[in-house]
C-alpha cells in the first residue's frame, strides 16, 4: 500500500507504511511509522527562519567560503567523497562550511566504522564548521522510497533532495549550496533536475591551491596502470564466507615478519598447534601486516619451513620505477633461486602448513609515514611523477603515489593513506596526504612516531573540555558532605596514613597505600585509587574521548595524556597534603598475607607523602626512622614479600624484558645518557598490593555481572611457541624449557643458569617472554570461567583496576564495582554486551598501540645518545640467519640487525641451521663461526637508514 501522512502535534507529522507478510501459511499486517518534524534547523548562522534548543547553536559561517571562481557556498559531501576523501577532510586547505546529510553518515557507518568516527570527531571540531543535518526526520527533505527502488538510487535521491532543500532555504541570503559526488550517474541526474553539484576534482580545481589538494586525492581508477604483472583474483565473496564455515578455508589477521617481507603467519591455534605460513609475493597477493585475510592451504608437498633469510626493502633495493614493475628484479630472482634450493632441503620435522591468501576480509589500512625513495623520481620538473613511498612501517610495502610536488617531498617526513592495491602492480596505490616537517627534526620525528602507531594526540576537543568542573584547579572536595546523597555514602579516610610511591617526578598518581597492625595482630592494609569516575561520567564526551584513546601514551619525552590535564595531575591525582576523592579496598590480613576480610568503598583521603621508589626505600631501610608511617611502609613490605612468594610458589612467571631510561637535559630537552633501570623492593611492593586489588575487584564485578565484568586474560602459550627457543637450548647449553604449565615455566627458568655468565638467565627469560601470548582484555560473558585465567599471574581471575587515571578499562571497572556495592547503578548503555565487546576491541588495540609507540621513542632517543657517543659494548647474538645475526646490547636495552654483508665475504658464508651458526670470512680473510647465545662485543654508532629516513644504533662487529 502506498504510504500515507499524518499531521501530529509539537510540529510532528508520520507516515505510515502498511504491507502483509506472508508466514507459515497465514497473513501478517505490517504497519510502519515514520515521524518527521518541521523544525529540524539548517544550522546556518545567515538563517533568521530556524529556531534552537538552549543546547544548539548554529554552526555553518555567516561569511561564507568563497573564491574568485566560486561564490559564497556552503558543501554538502555524499557518501563516497567522505569514504575516499576524509584527509582531505580532516586537513585544514580546504572543505569548509560542511553539511553531512543524516543518509551519509549511516552509509559511512554501515561501510567504514573508523572513517564514520573520524566524521564524527570532525562534527566536534569548531574549525571545519560541519554539521549533521538531519535529512530523513525532516519533513521538507524526506522523500519515500519508491517501488522497484535500489537502496543507492534511494539514498541518492534522498542526498539530492538536501541539495534543493538547501538552496531553495537559503536563497535570499546570497549562498549557494554545492553537492559534491564522484559519482557520474548522480552528478547527470543532479544536472537534469537543476540541483548544484560538482565532483570533487571539479570543485578543487576552482579553489586558488587546486594543485596542491588535488595531490591529495586517492588515484583515480582509471590512471592506474595496467601491467602484465598480474597476482590472482580474490575468490567472490559468497565463495569466501561459504569456504571459511565448512573449514576449506581459513580466516585470521596477517603477521608479516619483521625480518622477511615476504613471509607472514596466520596464528589459529585452536585449528593448527603452528601458525600457517604464506611465503612469497605471489602468496601473499597483496595482503599487508594486520590485514584480516583467508588464506587456502597449499598440497603438502609445498608445505615449507619458516624462513631462515632477511629480506627486506634494503635487500631489495626499492629500486623499482614505473615501467619495471612488470618484471623481477635480478635481486629478487637470486632471492627466488635461493629459496628454491633451501626448498628441496627442508628438514620434514620443521614444516609447517603452507597456504596462499585467497581473499582479504578487511584492510589495516590507516595513514603512513614515509619518505620519498629518490631513484623512483622520474623527471626534475613540476609534472605530475609516479613515484614510491618507503613506510616507516618496516614490515609494510612501498607505495606508489603520483605527485607534482616530488622534488618538493625529498628528505621530508610525509604522510600517506592507501587507496588499493591492483592485481596489475608489485606496490599499493595511494596518495600524499601532508608533510610532517623534515627528516630527522626531533618534533617531525616525534609526530611521525605517533601516527606510525596510530595514537590519537590531537588536542581536546571544546565539547570534552566543557565536561571538567567549572572551578578549574580551585576544585575542592566538598566541606559538608551530608547535602549530597552520593556524597554521604563515601567512607573518611582522611585519619590513615596513607602514601604513595611511585618513579621519580610522577604527577599522575593514581594509587596509594597505608597499612597499620590491628589489635588482634592482623593488619588492616588499604590501597586507594584515583576516584576518576567521580568526573567522567558515562556517555558523556568527556568519556566518550577517554574510551576512544583507550590508555595514555608515555614517551621519553611526553606524556599523551587518556583524559584531559586538568583531571589527570590534579583533581583526580593523589597528591599529598590534599584531601582527594578515592576508591579503596581494604583488607583484613594475617601473618602470612592471607586474606581474613575485604571491603570496598568509595572514600576521601589525605595522602601524608608522594615518595619516589627510592625515598621509599631510604625510609624503609633507615632503622632511626620509626615514625607509624615509616613503620605502615614496612609493614607492606614484609606482607608483600609473602604475597610474592605465594604468587612464585603458585606458578606466577618472573620474565623479562629491557627496561631502559634514557635521561634528558633539564634545559635543552637533548637525550644524554641510557640507563638500565634498577628495580627495588618498593617496586615489588607496590606491584603486589596492586595486583591483589586488581584479583579482589575481579572476584567482586564478576560475582555481580556474570555477563558483562570486565577482566583481562592471558592464555597459556602453546608448546610450539617454545620449539625454537628449546632447540637452541638444548643444541647450544644442553637446557631446557618445561611449558606443561606455568609452574613448570618458572621452575624451568630458574635452572637456565650459566655459571660463567650472570646475565645469561635474564637473556633467556627475555627470549621466553618473547614466545608468550598477549594479554587481553575481555567481556566476561565471552569465555568460560576456565579460560579467564592470567597465566603470568597465576591468578584464577583478574582485571585492571588500579590506574583509571591512565586506562579506560579501569575505568569501566571503578564504574562496575561501585554498581556492586550499591554506590551508583550502572549505566544502560554499560550494560549492553555489545557495546562492550566494541569497547574491549578498540582498549586491546590501543593497549598495543601504546607499548610499541613507547619502545619506538626509547629506540629512537637511544639512537640520538649513540649518535653523540659511540662506543664499544658487549652484546648477545639473539638470533642467526643465513645473511646475518641479530645482537642485543644489554646496558642499551636494545638489538640491531648485522648482515653478513657488513660482517664479511657474503659469499664465504655458511648457515648451519641445526647448530644455529653462521660461518664466514670476515673482511680481513679470517674464518668466523657465530653461534646463537655467543657473546660478542660490537661497535655501535647511528646511522640514518636511507630507505625509511630513520636513524637507528647499528652495531658493527669487531
Amino acid at each position: 500500500m502506498p504510504p500515507s501522512t499524518k499531521r501530529l502535534n509539537n510540529g510532528l507529522s508520520v507516515t505510515t507504511k502498511v504491507f502483509v507478510r506472508s508466514r507459515n501459511g497465514g497473513a501478517t499486517k505490517i504497519v510502519r511509522e515514520h515521524y518527521l518534524r518541521d523544525d529540524v534547523a539548517c544550522y546556518s548562522k545567515l538563517c533568521d527562519q530556524c529556531e534552537y534548543s538552549l543546547e544548539t547553536t548554529p554552526v555553518l559561517s555567516h561569511v561564507p567560503f568563497s573564491t574568485a571562481k566560486l561564490t559564497k557556498h556552503y558543501l554538502i559531501l555524499d557518501t563516497n567523497i567522505v569514504l575516499n576523501a576524509i584527509d582531505l577532510l580532516e586537513g585544514s586547505q580546504a572543505l569548509f562550511d560542511v553539511i553531512i546529510p543524516q543518509t551519509v553518515l549511516e552509509e559511512v557507518r554501515n561501510r567504514s566504522y573508523p572513517i564514520y568516527t573520524r566524521l564524527r570527531g570532525l562534527s566536534k571540531a569548531d574549525a571545519k564548521r560541519l554539521i549533521v543535518f538531519h535529512n530523513e526526520f525532516c519533513k521538507n527533505t524526506f522523500v519515500a522510497r519508491q517501488k522497484g527502488e535500489t537502496i543507492n538510487d534511494y539514498n541518492d535521491r534522498l542526498i539530492r533532495k538536501v541539495g534543493e532543500y538547501y538552496n531553495s532555504h537559503l536563497s535570499n541570503y546570497g549562498v549557494k549550496v554545492f553537492l559534491l559526488t564522484d559519482d557520474k550517474d548522480n552528478l547527470k541526474k543532479c544536472k537534469d533536475e537543476h540541483i548544484l553539484a560538482l565532483s570533487l576534482r571539479e570543485y578543487l580545481g576552482q579553489l586558488p591551491n587546486s594543485e596542491d589538494l588535488l595531490d591529495t586525492l586517492p588515484s583515480a581508477q582509471d590512471d592506474l596502470q595496467v601491467a602484465e604483472f598480474k597476482y590472482a583474483e580474490y575468490y567472490s565473496q559468497s565463495r569466501l564466507i561459504a569456504g571459511v564455515k565448512s573449514s576449506v578455508l581459513f580466516q585470521g589477521p596477517m603477521n608479516v615478519s619483521s625480518y622477511d617481507i615476504f613471509e607472514g603467519t596466520i596464528n589459529l591455534p585452536s585449528i593448527f598447534p603452528k601458525p600457517i605460513l604464506v611465503r612469497g609475493r605471489q602468496n601473499m597477493n597483496r595482503a599487508t601486516n594486520g590485514d584480516l585475510v583467508v588464506v587456502e592451504l597449499l598440497p603438502k608437498s609445498q608445505w615449507v619451513a619458516p624462513s631462515n633469510d632477511i629480506v627486506d626493502e634494503t635487500t631489495l633495493g626499492n629500486a623499482d620505477n614505473e615501467d619495471n614493475d612488470l618484471i623481477i628484479s635480478d635481486q629478487e630472482r637470486r632471492l627466488l633461486n635461493k629459496e628454491a634450493r633451501r626448498a628441496q632441503m627442508e628438514d620434514e620435522s620443521k614444516l609447517q602448513p603452507s597456504a596462499k591468501v585467497v581473499g582479504v576480509i578487511r584492510r589495516r589500512w590507516r595513514l603512513f609515514t614515509g619518505q620519498l625513495s629518490p631513484n623512483t623520481i622520474t623527471t626534475n620538473t613540476n609534472a605530475l611523477n609516479s613515484c614510491l613511498v618507503t613506510l616507516s612501517e618496516k614490515s609494510m610495502p612501498a607505495v606508489r603515489i603520483k605527485t607534482r610536488k616530488a622534488n618538493d617531498l625529498l628528505n621530508m617526513r610525509i604522510v600517506v593513506a592507501i587507496d588499493d592495491w591492483p592485481g596489475t602492480s608489485k606496490h599499493p596505490e595511494g596518495h600524499f596526504v601532508r608533510t610532517l616537517g623534515p627528516i630527522e627534526d626531533k618534533d617531525t620525528e616525534q609526530e611521525a612516531l605517533l601516527l606510525e602507531h596510530d595514537v590519537e594526540y590531537r588536542p581536546f576537543s571544546k565539547n570534552v573540555l566543557d565536561c571538567l568542573p567549572k572551578e578549574g584547579h580551585e576544585w575542592i572536595v566538598p566541606v559538608d558532605l551530608s547535602s549530597d546523597e552520593q556524597l554521604k555514602k563515601r567512607r573518611d579516610l582522611r585519619d590513615k596514613l596513607v602514601c604513595s610511591i611511585d618513579p621519580p617526578g610522577c604527577v599522575d598518581i593514581d594509587d596509594a597505600l597505608h597499612a597499620r597492625k590491628l589489635p588482634n595482630g592482623n593488619f588492616e592494609v588499604g590501597v586507594h585509587i584515583a576516584d576518576v569516575t567521580h568526573f567522567v561520567k558515562p556517555a558523556t564526551a568527556l568519556d566518550q574521548e577517554g574510551a576512544s584513546r583507550s590508555t595514555s601514551v608515555y614517551l621519553v619525552d611526553k606524556r599523551i595524556d587518556m583524559l584531559p590535564t586538568l583531571l589527570g595531575t590534579d583533581l583526580c591525582s593523589l597528591k599529598p597534603y590534599v584531601d582527594r576523592f578515592s576508591f579503596s579496598v581494604i583488607w583484613e590480613l594475617d601473618e602470612d598475607a592471607n586474606i581474613i576480610n575485604v571491603d570496598f568503598m568509595k572514600s576521601i583521603i589525605k595522602s601524608r607523602e608522594a615518595f619516589s621508589y627510592q625515598d621509599a626505600q631510604d625510609r624503609i631501610d633507615d632503622s632511626s626512622n620509626n615514625d607509624e608511617l615509616t613503620q605502615g611502609m614496612r609493614s607492606l613490605l614484609a606482607l608483600s614479600k609473602k604475597l610474592k612468594k605465594k604468587r612464585m610458589d603458585a606458578g606466577a612467571l618472573n620474565l623479562s624484558s629491557p627496561e631502559v631510561k634514557v635521561h634528558m637535559d633539564s634545559e635543552t630537552s637533548d637525550p644524554g645518557e641510557v640507563e638500565i633501570k634498577k628495580l627495588l623492593d618498593t617496586n615489588s611492593l607496590v606491584e603486589e598490593f596492586m595486583l591483589l586489588a586488581n584479583i579482589s575487584v575481579a572476584r567482586k564485578i564478576y560475582d555481580a555481572f556474570p555477563q558483562i565484568a570486565m577482566l583481562r586474560r592471558h592464555a597459556p602459550p602453546p608448546s610450539t611457541n617454545f620449539e625454537a627457543l628449546n632447540e637452541m637450548l638444548h643444541i647450544r647449553k644442553g637446557m631446557t624449557i618445561s611449558v606443561e604449565n606455568s609452574r613448570a615455566l618458572s621452575d624451568s627458568l630458574d635452572r637456565c643458569v650459566d655459571k660463567n655468565d650472570e646475565y645469561f638467565n635474564t637473556l633467556v627469560r627475555i627470549m621466553a617472554t618473547r614466545c608468550m601470548m598477549a594479554a587481553e582484555y575481555f567481556v566476561s560473558g565471552n569465555f568460560s570461567y576456565q579460560e579467564f585465567k592470567h597465566y603470568g599471574l597465576a591468578a584464577d581471575i583478574y582485571t585492571h583496576f588500579t590506574s583509571p587515571i591512565r586506562r579506560y578499562c579501569d575505568v569501566l571497572a571503578h564504574r562496575q564495582l561501585a554498581a556492586a556495592i550499591g554506590y551508583e547503578p550502572l549505566h544502560p548503555i554499560q550494560r549492553d554486551k555489545t557495546k562492550m565487546d566494541l569497547i574491549v576491541k578498540n582498549m586491546n588495540r590501543r593497549h598495543r598501540n601504546a607499548q610499541f609507540a613507547g619502545r619506538a621513542s626509547i629506540e629512537y632517543y637511544v639512537g640520538q645518545v649513540i649518535k653523540n657517543t659511540e662506543s664499544s659494548q658487549e652484546g648477545y647474538i639473539i638470533k642467526v640467519f643465513t645473511n646475518g645475526i641479530v645482537v642485543l646490547v644489554p646496558n642499551f636495552g636494545v638489538e640491531s640487525l648485522i648482515k653478513l654483508e657488513d660482517m664479511g665475504d657474503e659469499s664465504s658464508g655458511l648457515f648451519d641451521e641445526k647448530e644455529f651458526k653462521l660461518s664466514f670470512n670476515d673482511k680481513i680473510g679470517n674464518k668466523r663461526e657465530l653461534h646463537v647465545f655467543d657473546k660478542v662485543t660490537v661497535y655501535m654508532k647511528s646511522v640514518l637508514n636511507e630507505m625509511t629516513g630513520k636513524r637507528k644504533a647499528v652495531f658493527l662487529l669487531k
